[in-house]
């Protein structure tokens, strides 16, 4: 691929129609090397002299300060950057499956998705789905918060909520639901988690075969973050 479409590949339209997003820095670098990402020949690597020595099993092309600039999306370009293939989408686990699948709803925050990958690869086992407007997940912003995550953990994209019919039941948060202490919480395929400001969609709240949980506090503040109340809950299914 032509350096002047590589830079192309800031924005989400062109990610779309070349199938490729970006990763920078020494650490997602190393994540990539260590992924199962195949075939290998399709990741391009673009290293500025510091990096020229850089030991991998993908193609590297040496890049001027200039063009690093370009590609990079940091004020203090890291001198590494590398172009990636867009992962195939993969369906939801079926009922059989060992996985447990997380729902997000409309998340924004590239922020919190990052951080909800982190998660979701440290204790393995779950598959992550995000509904139609949904942040981009191959958003430079989320990759890099993501921490290499992304490269580990089973992605569906555009999911529907029609397509949440095939569980046989879900689980949410609300603020009066049953305690995710309750055994019972462990019991689900499907997890929902809404969108920062607006929270979980009737359209999940009103099914019959949709159950709802409450991570229990001292009632100070309204809300957890998207990624908190998340994160807690994975540890709780995960304990």
């Amino acid at each position: 691929m032509k350096l002047d479409d590589v830079k192309k590949l800031h924005q989400k339209k062109y990610r779309q129609s070349l199938g490729s997003y970006l990763i920078e820095g020494e650490h997602l670098l190393l994540e990539l090397e260590r992924s199962q990402i195949q075939p290998s020949s399709a990741v391009e690597i673009y290293v500025t002299e510091s990096f020229e020595s850089w030991q991998t099993r993908f193609k590297k092309t040496l890049v001027s300060e200039k063009r690093m600039a370009q590609l990079s999306d940091t004020p203090s370009p890291q001198g590494i950057v590398a172009r990636v293939p867009m992962p195939a989408n993969i369906d939801l686990p079926n009922p059989s499956s060992k996985l447990k699948t997380v729902y997000l709803y409309e998340p924004q925050d590239p922020g919190n998705l990052g951080t909800i990958l982190r998660t979701l690869a440290w204790f393995g086992g779950f598959h992550l789905a995000l509904s139609p407007n949904s942040v981009d997940p191959f958003n430079m912003k989320v990759v890099r918060a993501s921490m290499g995550a992304l490269f580990h953990v089973p992605l569906s994209i555009n999911v529907p909520l029609s397509a949440l019919s095939q569980f046989d039941s879900l689980a949410y948060l609300d603020i009066n639901g049953t305690s995710i202490t309750q055994p019972q919480f462990k019991d689900h395929r499907c997890y929902v988690f809404g969108n920062e400001a607006r929270g979980i969609p009737n359209d999940i709240t009103t099914l019959t075969h949709a159950s709802a949980y409450t991570i229990e506090g001292c009632g100070a503040i309204e809300s957890l973050n998207l990624a908190s109340a998340l994160n807690i809950s994975i540890f709780q299914l995960a304990s």
